[in-house]
């Protein structure tokens, strides 16, 4: 063959690809969130005086006020003392595309990966998994239709917890936020779910500057306590539980102008029983219902001012003690945001409370007495450009004696699972740098 001809016809072959990926309209997308911090969590209740409770082993690194030995017996308190920290916070690397099917009709894509530079790993930083890094489609991830009668999706997507531009704090302008901010943080009531496997949402279109997103997924784990969060595969061929739990959700949102206002719904309710009935022993079919409503006003660009109130309401919380399951519980929690720009300079900060968890029948192993929390938080960044930020916060939670809300989105707490050092506040302050590309 012609040696002109050859290497016309190779560059034809090596040039359909790329023809190929730019007709698609692929873009590769991510965030790189990373820093220094100081996290502690100390003034933690004498267990003995302020309770009846054991207290857990103190995990590595924890202190034992009272005991000299590594295990914090009955009467002991655990305290986390200073330690400094790399962290990485929600850093991700994202694949998402459209394609143009014509008459306003797109097929649209996204498979987005929690990664996490700090340490290679699918740990956060109290060493336990971070379910939203570590494996592909990690977070919000889908496929669906897009048109002017609204767009279906389905997929590993968000319910309920997203915030809108009412607070941008957390990993999306620095490391971290009040915890309840989002209506997940409050500690021993749970959390009603955030991003959720098996998901199908479908969103409006856009009439007077409102729309809404329909969310729904089957299934649940197998747990009895735990709503339908991991989706159908762990019940699919359990032979001790229906299919029957779910996850019901509902957003609405309003903008005019320098307004914006954001509402959620959620229903989640955990799998009965093979055979008829809603107990498994000794607990019920976990229900949870959580709502959120928050508003704020954009009094100039790079400005704005809002408050969010969120409510957790649920039949059982482990939690609270054996003795108390099946009673209906609740707490509220409200949050004031704000932020303003300097030239290049932004400020913000944070003020919240929570109430006591209320309903209780008073035979908890950890009463719901003193269980309220107040959360703050001050911080700024310094734009270096339009993707590439400094920033500085100070966080802190003053909890109650039996309460105990930390900092676990994106994984900032040092506390481990199962360890619960009730009246302890933890606080960060934090260095970092945010790149995204």
């Amino acid at each position: 063959m012609n040696k002109k001809v050859m290497a016309v016809a190779v560059a034809g072959v090596l040039a359909a690809p790329a023809a190929f990926a730019q007709s698609s309209n692929v873009q590769l997308y991510g965030r790189a969130v990373l820093g220094v911090d100081n996290y502690k969590a100390t003034g933690a209740r004498d267990q003995q005086n302020g309770g009846t409770v054991a207290a857990p082993t103190a995990p590595t690194g924890a202190e034992c006020t009272d005991q000299l030995t590594a295990t914090c017996t009955s009467g002991g308190d655990i305290n986390y003392k200073s330690r400094f920290r790399v962290f990485d916070n929600s850093s991700r690397v994202g694949l998402r595309g459209t394609e143009d099917l014509g008459n306003g009709l797109k097929a649209i894509f996204q498979i987005e990966t929690g990664v996490n530079i700090d340490n290679g790993s699918i740990t956060g930083q109290a060493g336990t998994s971070n379910v939203s890094s570590g494996f592909w489609a990690s977070r919000d991830s889908f496929v669906g239709i897009d048109s002017n009668f609204g767009r279906l999706t389905f997929g590993r997507q968000s319910i309920y917890w997203a915030n809108g531009v009412n607070a941008q704090f957390a990993a999306n302008y620095i490391n971290t936020e009040i915890p309840w901010t989002n209506g997940t943080g409050f500690g021993r009531l749970g959390v009603p779910t955030a991003r959720t496997n098996n998901t199908a949402q479908y969103t409006t279109p856009t009439f007077a500057g409102i729309n809404g997103t329909l969310s729904w997924s089957p299934g649940a784990t197998t747990a009895t306590n735990v709503p339908a969060m991991a989706g159908q595969e762990a019940v699919q061929n359990n032979n001790s539980a229906d299919t029957d739990g779910r996850v019901y959700g509902a957003t609405l949102r309003g903008t005019w102008g320098p307004f914006y206002v954001q509402g959620d719904w959620i229903n989640g309710k955990s799998n009965s029983p093979i055979g008829g009935g809603n107990v498994i022993a000794p607990n019920p079919r976990a229900d949870i219902t959580a709502w959120k409503l928050g508003g704020s006003w954009g009094y100039m660009p790079g400005a704005r001012i809002g408050a969010i109130w969120a409510r957790i309401d649920r039949n059982q919380v482990a939690s609270l003690g054996g003795a108390n399951a099946g009673t209906e519980v609740d707490i509220d929690g409200w949050t004031i945001n704000w932020e303003h720009t300097f030239g290049n300079f932004q400020v913000m900060a944070q003020y919240g409370q929570t109430g006591d968890i209320d309903g209780c029948n008073g035979t908890e192993t950890v009463s719901c007495n003193n269980s309220s929390s107040k959360g703050y938080m001050v911080g700024g960044r310094y734009f270096l450009s339009k993707r590439t930020w400094l920033f500085a916060s100070w966080n802190k939670v003053d909890n109650k004696e039996n309460a105990f809300s930390d900092y676990t989105g994106g994984n900032q707490t040092s506390v481990g699972t199962g360890i619960t050092p009730y009246g302890a506040d933890p606080q960060i302050w934090a260095l970092g740098i945010f790149h995204q590309f």
